[in-house]
């Protein structure tokens, strides 16, 4: 109940802001439970995934700092977020999403890099993905990077590709791993490319940092 309250407040919220967001693909998203990936180029890209992708809910992953706040701690555990330790993830990073996506009423978004400022893909939405058998789906948003951007107008694009299917023999291991991570990166640089073919990230954030 408060997943689809607070949806419908960051929905509105955002509409004025940044006015009407454009959806590509949406009518190619599964019907059953899926692993959302994407490139994480901007805090507020998984409330877009989220609403791009309604009805659909979905859970996520979240840093276990924030659960130490009791405010942040109450939010996140009822809009289905989850602790993990990034530093030294436990069983419980692969345990807990997989036994949430098995029960089919939720659906995972994650970010393959891990952090805003890093392009390398790793190996954890492939493993979720193929122990709760439930196919990948690759997703990407362009638009404004921060929040004071938003208030520029510039519209907001999310695009969902097809979804990519783990064999359930196939083995994850570094040979693996890395054909899962080709295909995800492939589709990413597609989706882009069909939005925008001139476009190029820039980590605004880091670009602040340098100066």
């Amino acid at each position: 109940m408060f997943y689809k309250f607070l949806r419908g407040v960051l929905c509105t919220l955002l509409y004025i802001i940044n006015g009407r967001a454009r959806y590509v693909h949406q009518a190619d998203l599964p019907d059953g439970p899926y692993v959302l990936v994407g490139p994480h180029r901007t805090w507020f890209d998984p409330v877009y995934f989220a609403m791009a992708a309604y009805p659909r809910k979905f859970a996520f992953m979240a840093k276990e700092e924030l659960f130490q706040n009791s405010i942040f701690r109450w939010l996140l555990k009822h809009v289905n977020g989850f602790p993990v330790n990034r530093d030294h993830p436990g069983p419980s990073a692969i345990k807990t999403p997989v036994r949430m996506l098995r029960q089919g009423d939720l659906s995972l978004i994650m970010f393959p890099s891990g952090s805003r400022h890093s392009s390398e893909l790793k190996g954890g939405a492939a493993v979720i993905a193929k122990m709760a058998g439930v196919p990948l789906v690759p997703a990407i948003y362009q638009g404004p990077l921060t929040f004071k951007q938003l208030f520029s107008r510039k519209r907001v694009t999310v695009a969902f590709g097809a979804p990519i299917v783990i064999d359930r023999k196939m083995k994850l291991d570094e040979e693996g791993q890395a054909v899962i991570e080709k295909q995800m990166q492939a589709a990413f640089d597609k989706l882009d490319k069909e939005i925008d073919p001139n476009f190029h990230y820039v980590d605004v954030s880091a670009e602040k940092k340098a100066k």
